[in-house]
């Protein structure tokens, strides 16, 4: 979850407020929760080996960090809600539950809801609700011969920011990313491939 959030946010993180829900408040320093959440806010992967160091490395990188007890109505025991502050002043918050086994859900991104596990690779597209954008996106994607997998659109307001999170079958290229990117009314591509 913390390495999700890093990506999302797109910059080093310099403050990081993690609000853990349920047994991961509870048991979060026993179970090394912290150490992970941590050190993927840092931008290591699952296997680095700096993680059981990392509350260190952050405190040596500039990164301050806080975790409390949150409270959402109906969460999952397992939830965290991350909220980071970049070096460059980007901001981002980021829900997800720790399913199990290693595995993750996202269930918000930026205060909109959202689902996708990061087990395929995965696009996040910040966008305006206007008419086309969803087309234009999904026919882009069948244009280069890409499948989609699952696409969900979450919105605050009608003709407000959205978010499309599309989970892929396949990997794509660099040069995808960029022309969606291109796209009238796209404000922002987020390319997570797994294991990356």
């Amino acid at each position: 979850m913390g390495r999700v959030a890093w990506k999302i946010l797109g910059e080093k993180a310099i403050k990081a407020d993690i609000g853990l829900v349920g047994s991961f408040a509870m048991t979060y320093k026993g179970h090394g929760t912290d150490k992970a959440l941590i050190a993927g806010i840092l931008g290591m992967k699952p296997d680095d080996a700096r993680i059981p160091k990392s509350l260190d490395i952050a405190k040596e990188m500039g990164l301050q960090y806080e975790f409390s007890q949150a409270k959402i109505p109906n969460a999952h025991p397992n939830t965290a809600m991350i909220e980071l502050t970049g070096e460059k002043g980007a901001r981002c918050d980021v829900e997800g539950v720790s399913v199990g086994g290693g595995n993750i859900l996202i269930t918000k991104l930026n205060g909109m809801k959202s689902t996708f596990t990061g087990s395929a690779p995965t696009l996040v597209i910040a966008h305006q609700d206007r008419s086309g954008v969803v087309a234009a996106v999904t026919g882009m994607l069948s244009h280069f011969g890409i499948n989609i997998g699952s696409l969900r659109l979450s919105r605050i307001q009608k003709n407000k920011p959205a978010i499309m999170t599309i989970e892929l079958d396949t990997n794509i290229e660099k040069p995808v990313v960029q022309v969606l990117r291109q796209i009238k009314d796209v404000v922002s591509v987020i390319y997570m491939q797994p294991g990356s």
